[in-house]
């Protein structure tokens, strides 16, 4: 069974959007371009924002995502947690088309007996462990995330350490929101590690305004900019084998 390859948005913030396009149909556009979106509220323990928790909701829901409200000091194994939920999620997804077209649409995984679910979320972990994922990570940098950021930094960090433990291979994109000369800026293009955001979140600084829309916007940009890389490579090698 092929899943291809596990693609997701993993949105990092505390707070309301305040330009730009509504983030939850930015989100619901990479849901129609098979990306998940996942949100992470990062709040501080004095402060609820009832607003910023709804859209936070509303963001992933779109997304076809999960969504957890977090304090910054559990921070590290939430991220963890949401990615690797998603991914299996996703997974899961795929396991389930597959059983339809085998089986009908009359019966999902949920309805199988218990022996033979057991053994399809066998083949679920297993995937989890060697599928290959993409991250696109978002990093709200807005004034009110400024004490925050050295907790993200680590978060991310302990997540490329947990996913690399796979066998299966995973690439990592960074962008923080705002950024210096546009809404949203490339901190850390597709790598397998992402130890080099600490030298970059180092000099790092915040920002008033949350633009989350185009963010979500320019990671759906980024991903496809990454699909349209690959399809070139493929047709250069199959070009070369042609005329070999």
């Amino acid at each position: 069974m092929k899943t291809g390859t596990v693609k997701q948005i993993l949105l990092l913030t505390d707070g309301c959007s305040n330009q730009g396009e509504n983030p939850a149909a930015m989100a619901a556009l990479a849901r129609e371009e098979g990306l998940v979106v996942n949100v992470i509220g990062v709040m501080s323990k004095d402060i609820i924002d009832e607003r910023a928790m709804a859209e936070i909701e509303q963001i992933a829901i779109a997304g076809g995502g999960i969504h957890q409200i977090v304090y910054a000091e559990q921070l590290s194994q939430t991220v963890q947690m949401v990615t690797r939920k998603a991914m299996n999620e996703t997974i899961q997804g795929v396991v389930n088309k597959e059983l339809q077209q085998i089986l009908g649409n009359q019966l999902t995984l949920e309805e199988l007996p218990p022996e033979k679910r057991g053994e399809i979320m066998e083949v679920v972990e297993d995937l989890g462990e060697t599928v290959k994922m993409e991250v696109l990570v978002l990093v709200d940098t807005s004034a009110s995330m400024k004490h925050k950021l050295p907790t993200v930094k680590e978060a991310l960090i302990d997540l490329s350490i947990s996913l690399n433990a796979r066998s299966g291979d995973n690439q990592f994109a960074v962008y923080i929101f705002p950024g210096k000369r546009a809404e949203a800026e490339l901190v850390l293009d597709w790598s397998p590690r992402v130890e080099s955001l600490s030298r970059i979140f180092e000099k790092l600084t915040t920002g008033g305004i949350t633009p989350t829309g185009p963010a979500i916007r320019e990671a759906i940009r980024h991903f496809k900019d990454k699909s349209s890389l690959r399809r070139l490579a493929d047709d250069d090698e199959s070009y070369s084998e042609e005329t070999m």
